[in-house]
């Protein structure tokens, strides 16, 4: 039961993002690894609600209430939500 409320909830925090907003160093960052074709990929699925393709998570410890999702295999993009807008703060290699 509890994984079904999980899964409501992802569903939710997708259904209410009207804009994704990332920073400078973000944009930087997928330039310099070549995955800002991945990342925009990733973008448009959350964007129309398909969030079993970005493989939306919370992080431990889960307190914090910071999530992040899928980019590739490789890397990983945390976000806060602020309101109805998603700010992705940091992408990260999920490898090391």
């Amino acid at each position: 039961m509890f994984k079904y409320e999980r899964r409501w909830f992802y569903k939710y925090i997708v259904m209410i993002i009207k804009k994704l907003i990332e920073t400078k160093n973000v944009l930087e960052y997928l330039e310099s690894r070549n995955i800002l074709k991945q990342y925009k990929k990733s973008k448009k699925y959350i964007l129309i609600w398909l969030t079993k393709h970005v493989d939306f998570k919370l992080r431990q410890p889960k307190q914090l209430q910071i999530y992040y999702f899928r980019i590739n295999k490789q890397f990983r993009a945390y976000w806060v939500l602020d309101w109805y807008i998603l700010k992705i703060y940091k992408i990260d290699n999920h490898q090391d």
